[in-house]
């Protein structure tokens, strides 16, 4: 991999919780970040300059193939190549409902940008990759996939998030499989209850969940403690790591009697 690109990392959903904590951690350790989110830029100029000069804010829509496109193509022209893809853009229903009650808009809304998105944005990602020079431990690249506790976990009023979410989990086998012979490991991290704008709405239920053992670490997750699990595995700390799902949950996962 040349010096150009190997510490350009490209993350979406960059303006949000982990999004944002991603981006600062990673140019914290020495990468530079080109980061999309659908926020213009007019309105996040602040927030933008305050990741520093080695930041490029490209605003987009991920369900958008030509800003996929465009976020790839600067990551390209301004740092020759991409060292680390973070897909963290993702977003919940716009009203929980029913199962029973779920359209078909609500639906296909989630899954363009959590799914559809992220499928093909790390599909141009990966095409990119291929084509770049190993570095010291074998890999031309990284690729990490933000899903959620979500996809493992049934909640019936927002049940097209849990299958987006499931989704991704698929397809971070998929692309494992297909990119381990190029040196492109894959793997993804399943949040669990983290202190973001999406879970804001619905602080209180999670307050009363957590303060009566839903999760076992007794607290919520930070979007640092998400930040730190992405840093691990595109640092190369984990480079013979392909195909895994992470869990940062405080344990919420383990099954107890």
């Amino acid at each position: 991999m040349s010096d150009t690109c190997k510490k350009c990392a490209v993350v979406t959903g960059v303006m949000g919780g982990i999004g944002y904590e991603t981006a600062r951690m990673l140019l914290e350790h020495g990468f530079s970040v080109v980061g999309m989110d659908i926020v213009p830029a007019e309105s996040c100029t602040d927030k933008a300059c305050a990741l520093g000069e080695n930041f490029t804010y490209v605003a987009g829509n991920l369900a958008n193939g030509a800003d996929r496109e465009r976020l790839i193509a600067t990551a390209i022209a301004v740092h020759g190549g991409i060292h680390a893809l973070v897909n963290v853009a993702g977003v919940a229903p716009k009203v929980r409902r029913d199962l029973l009650e779920m359209t078909e808009e609500s639906y296909d809304f989630v899954m363009d940008i959590n799914t559809r998105g992220t499928m093909f944005l790390t599909q141009l990602a990966a095409r990119q990759m291929v084509t770049q020079e190993r570095d010291a431990l074998g890999n031309k690249g990284y690729i990490v996939n933000i899903s959620s506790c979500s996809a493992y976990t049934s909640s019936t009023s927002r049940g097209e998030y849990c299958v987006s979410k499931a989704a991704v989990t698929m397809l971070t086998m998929l692309y494992a499989d297909r990119l381990a012979g190029e040196g492109i490991p894959v793997n993804e991290i399943c949040p669990g209850i983290i202190a973001t704008g999406m879970t804001a709405v619905v602080k209180e239920k999670y307050d009363k969940l957590i303060a009566d053992g839903l999760v076992p670490k007794g607290r919520w997750g930070f979007p640092a403690d998400i930040a730190k699990a992405v840093l691990s595995l595109v640092d190369g700390t984990l480079a013979y790591t392909t195909g895994q799902s992470l869990i940062v949950d405080g344990g919420m996962h383990i099954r107890r009697l």
